[in-house]
């Protein structure tokens, strides 16, 4: 049986000339654990109170990629594991990966996910900001289910940096002068840290492997890098209809990525300003999106930021060189592959 929200990984077609993109190489191998997680999501996720109930199942049917949790089921079963723990971990670090998405689109006033109404647009913040943080507990009482405090303790780490890059971002937003050691460490806690901790989980799971758990953790944070820096490219390069929210999102938030970042110091003042005016007015109103679409294009910062994704995609690889080769590592090989090419 395969959960219809896995089809939600399928990665653009590919050419001749390159390896097979398909959703399958990465997910085969745990595909029964993913649908066990999903059952256990839309469980955690209902309530007796109204409310809870019916946000939690429009969140639920909202879907998603699911990465997070095909990660660290991966690395459960490269490590040997083949038991319930790590399926409520997966859905674990997907209710606190949901809980975030949830903060953030309220402190964006985001009216769009995976091309429907956020939540927040629906039920508005007051609502919205309390259902984040009943999720965010729930993740927790989950993860104490199995008496594992060091899984908890290892949670919560990644969930206080996660909390302290939205801060650290909130603090910089709609500055012109972001530097790129900044951005880099807004995105390593906001977005690599859960990835870390993700991968590193199983290494915790009795029997442990102590030797195991840095290189997955090492893993997994530049992996995670690595999604963020693609997921700031899509919002130059994607359609639309692939985003679910419309193009250059980012930059009509107040929010700088890498591709502008570098950008900045190399365009003349009056292009600057096409930038600083989108900063100000949170809108396309006096410029248009094509306007910076075509400066970043003519500089070739989409390129120089994909390079930097490419290399922290090499990174991840280059830790799993401690296992031995099989199926399970394979797939953890082609992650990096499968993020660097997705399309939403």
């Amino acid at each position: 049986m395969r959960n219809p929200s896995l089809a939600r990984l399928a990665p653009v077609e590919p050419s001749l000339q390159e390896p097979a993109r398909t959703p399958g190489r990465f997910i085969d191998l745990v595909a029964d654990k993913l649908v066990a997680t999903e059952v256990i999501l839309r469980r955690e996720l209902d309530s007796d109170v109204p409310f809870i109930h019916k946000a939690g199942a429009y969140l639920a049917d909202g879907g998603g990629k699911r990465v997070r949790p095909a990660l660290l089921l991966l690395c459960a079963r490269l490590l040997g594991h083949d038991g319930e723990e790590e399926i409520t971990y997966g859905a674990v670090v997907e209710l606190i990966h949901s809980a975030t998405l949830i903060h953030d689109d309220i402190i964006d006033h985001a009216a769009l996910r995976r091309g429907k109404a956020t939540l927040n647009q629906l039920w508005g913040n007051n609502l919205t900001v309390l259902l984040g943080d009943w999720i965010y507990t729930k993740a927790m009482q989950m993860a104490l289910s199995h008496g594992q405090i060091e899984v908890v303790q290892r949670l919560c780490d990644a969930t206080l940096k996660m909390t302290e890059g939205e801060l650290l971002a909130f603090e910089r937003l709609g500055a012109i002068d972001l530097t790129v050691d900044e951005y880099f460490e807004i995105i390593d806690r906001k977005t690599a840290y859960l990835f870390s901790a993700a991968c590193s989980i199983p290494a915790l799971i009795p029997p442990r492997r102590t030797d195991a758990g840095p290189a997955l953790a090492r893993y997994g944070r530049a992996l995670g890098i690595c999604f963020q820096l693609v997921d700031d490219l899509l919002d130059f390069t994607a359609r639309e209809s692939e985003l679910g929210k419309p193009v250059l999102s980012d930059l009509k938030e107040g929010k700088l990525t890498l591709p502008l970042i570098l950008l900045l110091p190399r365009v003349r003042p009056e292009e600057k300003r096409l930038i600083e005016t989108v900063l100000e007015d949170r809108s396309f109103g006096r410029v248009a999106s094509q306007q910076i679409l075509d400066l970043v294009s003519a500089q070739g910062t989409l390129d120089e930021a994909r390079e930097m994704a490419e290399s922290y995609a090499a990174q991840a690889r280059a830790e799993l060189g401690l296992f031995a080769p099989g199926d399970t590592r394979d797939a953890l090989e082609f992650a990096p592959d499968y993020v660097l090419h997705r399309r939403s």
